[in-house]
Parts: C-alpha cells; structure tokens; sequence
C-alpha cells in the first residue's frame, strides 16, 4: 500500500518509540498502549509486530548483535584473535551505549525472579549471542577447545557487560581496558594449558 510504512521500518519505529517513552518512564513503567498511542497505532497493530515488551527489548538487543555481525573485511581477518574479539564485542557494547542505563534495566528485568521466562530467554540470548561473538571473530577452533572457549567467553561477555553496565567514563574506557586485560589473560592462559 503507497503511502504505509513497511513492516521493517514500523517495527524500528516502535522500538524507537519504545525505548524513548521507557527513557522517560523507566522499563518496567512503559507501556504498550503509550507506545501505540504515540506512533497512533492501535494495540493490534503493535501486536502483529512485537507480542509484549520483551519481544522489544530483544529487537534491540538483536540490533547490537547485527551491529558485532557487520563484515570487517580482509585486513580485519588478517588480526590476532583477541583483537578480533575485542573489536567485535565493544561494536556490541557501542550498538546500545545510546541506551545503556535503560539496558541496564532491560537486562535486569529479564533476570527478576517472577519472570522465569525472560530468565530463559535470557539464557538461550546469551548462548546465542556467544555463538556469534564467536563467528564474528573468525575462531575456527574445534572440539574440544572450542568448548573451553565458549565457556571462557560467555564469562568474558557476562563480566564485560556487567563492567559497562556500570561504566560512566568517557568514550567506554573503563570498559576497554578491562576487556583489553581480561583478552590478554585468557589468550595467556590459553597459550599455557591449551
């Protein structure tokens, strides 16, 4: 239909939406019918596009893992490891830096106890998005240090994340350096017993 967004640029829309009115009221303070009202949708019409507000909070989350995703080309495949690690995950932490309290709250939102289900979905998000960190760098490795290496950077990722959640200085930096730190004492120990 001329003249009607599509779905793609209604959905951006929404999240845009949402995440301004939960900037101002606070996550667990939005709500949907604002949303709809704010963009002159009606609830069914946000519905067919997102079935509650985690279904948005996961669409922006989805953003960051598209923006670690991003092809880096040649030069980018010809660095160490750490460094492709590196550049890959703060492409993720810099995709929701705009938002970073209100993903603070996001992300604990999915970890209250009451909501088991985003509990899940949270587990499942994080295994997923460890798996791509993975791709996005380039590893290759097999079993079993591909295992180890799973597990060391699904805590290198929960640790860093809880890191920037937090981090208030300028340009990420505190963040940076503990992820830089954490890459070199994980590429050290990994070169010892691997």
């Amino acid at each position: 239909m001329a003249g009607r967004p599509s779905r793609e640029s209604l959905a951006e829309r929404i999240v845009e939406t949402a995440l301004d009115e939960a900037e101002r009221v606070g996550w667990q303070a939005l709500r949907l019918h604002r949303v709809a009202e704010r963009l002159d949708l009606s609830l069914a019409e946000l519905y067919r596009n997102f079935a509650d507000a985690d279904a948005i909070a996961e669409a922006w989350l989805s953003r960051a893992d598209r923006a670690m995703l991003a092809r880096r080309g040649r030069a980018f495949a010809r660095r160490a490891p750490a460094v492709r690690l590196e550049e890959t995950l703060l492409a993720w932490l810099d995709a929701l830096s705009g938002h970073r309290a209100l993903t603070r709250s996001i992300l604990r939102d999915k970890l209250y106890p009451g909501h088991p289900h985003h509990l899940t979905s949270l587990v499942f998000r994080l295994s997923r998005t460890v798996q791509w960190w993975r791709e996005a760098a380039l590893l290759d490795d097999g079993p079993p240090r591909r295992q180890i290496e799973e597990i060391a950077l699904t805590w290198l990722f929960v640790a860093t994340v809880g890191v920037w959640a937090n981090d208030a200085s300028p340009g990420q930096q505190a963040t940076r350096r503990f992820l830089k730190r954490a890459l070199g004492a994980a590429n050290a120990l990994a070169a010892r017993y691997l």
